[in-house]
């Protein structure tokens, strides 16, 4: 009985699993998982980080700065002294006083042993000349802009993925049509059946009927070569399972939108176009400031030694005296040695460094500015575009549904004079080509009306999913 228990609790578990991982994804969950997968995006998004990381350099700026520094090596030097004429005053009646001729003393000081060094520097920049601050300023409408961009990619993979999921709907509201079609055409073949048993109908027209349903049948199996093309570029885009992609039964609706502000400033492109000349505006002024002195502060304390040391002299210290120089102390220690103080570093001319790069600032600005200008014009005549083809996308769904009312009426009509011997196969083929071409017409005409209320929403930089 407790393993029965067990059994059942663990199915409770596993159907509800299995029941979900069978369900059929929504829109959004095929826009959420493309906008995950997209490669465009994911690299936008890790360009984005260098932005942050300059950001966070550009804070870290005024942060202390500590370096320990240290080395031990074998130390030799030789000195040359060279002395100069020495008078020495008499003092009478001891000393009768002396010259000492030029180069009578002179020497060599040599000094060896094993050397070490030890520093430990701290500094810290005060003031970077103001360079900084603008900087930081740069930075962060580069970084609104390239965010905004990022915006765009969004939309066009939204674009995108709601494109694909529309052609899922109208490949399914085809397969509908072709299987209303079979439904008729099997019901005509049973009355040409019997039409030609009773000679109402040549064997040539009961032929065409089977043409028919041949061509009806290819039509079917292109379908699916649609559909499972359809299957492979969501899965491509989202990464979702095929079973569950092909589980999607999507309805094709007419969208309604009113452009209720003709205005293209809310577009991605135009805002981050406006933020890039605003950071180059910051440049600018960052660049300007290559003069202004940037001031430090700095700190050290050190430490010299030597060990096992040598100090001698390569001739006799007094002419004469028969003694050279020739000291050997165990170590010689300098500890501590303390420096502390502000230093400034002022830019007098940089050979018009600073010049040529504040002009480049400024050319970029140009360029931004005549970005903006043409995308400005190009963006207005693709609203007033999307606003046309909007407007004609409406009027073809009531014109195509027009159609499909006069195809169906056609096709009733010859059907019954098909059964009555007063038309032909070939008349009521015509009219159910006629149907099925104004079926599709229609549905292709809803699929174009989607699209171009989609362009329209993005042309105000308004796309809003719950509308799709």
């Amino acid at each position: 009985m407790k393993t029965l228990k067990n059994n059942l609790a663990k199915l409770l578990v596993f159907f509800p699993l299995v029941f979900s991982a069978q369900q059929a994804p929504t829109l959004q969950e095929l826009i959420d998982s493309a906008l995950k997968n997209d490669g465009t995006l994911t690299q936008q998004t890790l360009e984005n980080k260098y932005t942050q990381l300059d950001d966070q350099k550009l804070k870290d700026v005024f942060l202390p700065k500590v370096e320990v520094t240290g080395k031990a090596g074998y130390l030799y030097t030789s000195a040359r002294l060279n002395s100069p004429e020495i008078n020495l005053p008499a003092l009478p009646p001891i000393f009768p006083g002396a010259v000492i001729p030029e180069g009578q003393l002179s020497n060599n000081l040599n000094i060896s042993g094993i050397s070490t060094m030890a520093k430990a520097e701290a500094s810290v920049l005060l003031y970077s000349g103001g360079k900084v601050k603008y900087l930081k300023a740069a930075n962060k409408e580069k970084n609104i802009s390239e965010n905004l961009l990022m915006q765009k990619s969004r939309d066009e993979i939204i674009t995108e993925i709601s494109k694909a999921y529309d052609q899922m709907a109208l490949v399914q509201e085809s397969k509908k049509v072709l299987d209303e079609a079979k439904k008729r055409l099997d019901i005509n073949k049973k009355t040409a059946d019997k039409a030609l048993g009773y000679g109402l109908i040549t064997p040539y027209d009961h032929k065409k009927i089977e043409l028919a349903q041949a061509t009806l049948d290819s039509k079917l199996v292109e379908y699916e070569g649609k559909k499972e093309l359809l299957i492979t570029q969501i899965e491509i885009l989202t990464g979702i399972e095929r079973e569950r992609i092909a589980l999607i039964q999507p309805q094709l609706e007419t969208i309604s939108y009113e452009v209720l502000d003709q205005n293209i400033e809310n577009r991605v492109e135009i805002q981050a176009l406006d933020h890039g000349i605003k950071a180059t505006d910051y440049k600018i002024k960052a660049e300007e400031r290559w003069w202004v002195p940037k001031v430090q502060a700095q700190t050290s304390v050190s430490y010299i030694g030597l060990f096992n040391g040598n100090i001698s002299t390569s001739k006799e210290l007094l002419p004469n005296s028969g003694k050279k120089l020739d000291f050997n102390p165990s170590n010689l220690n300098v500890l501590p040695l303390v420096q502390a103080g502000v230093g400034f570093k002022w830019d007098v001319f940089d050979g018009n460094e600073g010049k040529h790069l504040v002009e480049k600032a400024k050319i970029e600005k140009e360029i931004l500015e005549n970005k903006k200008r043409d995308a400005s014009k190009k963006l207005n005549l693709n609203l007033a575009n999307n606003q046309t083809n909007y407007t004609i996308a409406n009027s073809q769904i009531k014109l195509k549904e027009k159609s499909r009312e006069i195809a169906k009426q056609g096709l009733e009509q010859v059907e019954k004079e098909f059964r009555y011997g007063t038309k032909t196969s070939a008349a009521l083929i015509e009219a159910e080509n006629d149907l099925q071409n104004a079926e599709l017409e229609y549905q292709n005409a809803i699929f174009n009306q989607r699209r171009s209320a989609i362009e329209l929403m993005k042309s105000t930089q308004n796309l809003q999913l719950e509308k799709l």
